[in-house]
């Protein structure tokens, strides 16, 4: 039962099991997932990031547990860390911008981090690189997408300087 739990933990439910690119598909569900609950339920993006952050620390738990007699140990099946990643940006880009906003600009800046988190996490350059080649354990696995997530915030930032 307890394995069983995991697994839907780190497979997001399952997504991880889609034959082809389930990253992405991950992704991309936490994305959809993230506007229904920003712009349709209101939630509160500082609410949400604590559980985000909650997350983030179960994670190292229930992905060790599930690689722990893989040899591959960063399976396709886990996606879970494609959740925090994507989640990093879209999170704190609620923060920041708090408040109405336009639908269309709201799509168009999900559908923006939603690509350069793929890019960075398929990219992967450094840090990205060096967490995914390094730490064959939960620790790597999980790093790598942060560190891609932050990549996309950091853009996104830089962006925001320029334009002003």
């Amino acid at each position: 039962m307890f394995n069983q739990i995991n697994f839907l933990f780190v497979s997001l439910f399952g997504i991880g099991k889609i034959k082809k690119i389930p990253g992405s598909f991950a992704s991309l569900t936490t994305t959809l997932f993230l506007f229904f609950l920003f712009q349709i339920l209101n939630i509160s993006p500082n609410t949400f990031l604590f559980f985000l952050i909650i997350i983030f620390f179960i994670s190292f738990f229930a992905v060790n547990i599930f690689i722990k007699n893989l040899d591959n140990k960063d399976p396709k099946e886990v996606v879970i860390d494609e959740f925090i990643g994507q989640s990093i940006p879209i999170c704190l880009y609620e923060i920041a911008h708090e408040g109405t906003k336009e639908t269309a600009h709201v799509l168009t800046s999900y559908f923006i981090m939603f690509i350069l988190f793929r890019i960075f996490d398929i990219a992967k350059p450094y840090p990205v690189s060096y967490y995914d080649k390094n730490f064959k354990n939960s620790f790597g696995v999980i790093m790598d997408d942060v560190a891609a997530g932050l990549y996309v915030v950091a853009i996104l930032v830089l962006y925001m300087v320029l334009i002003t």
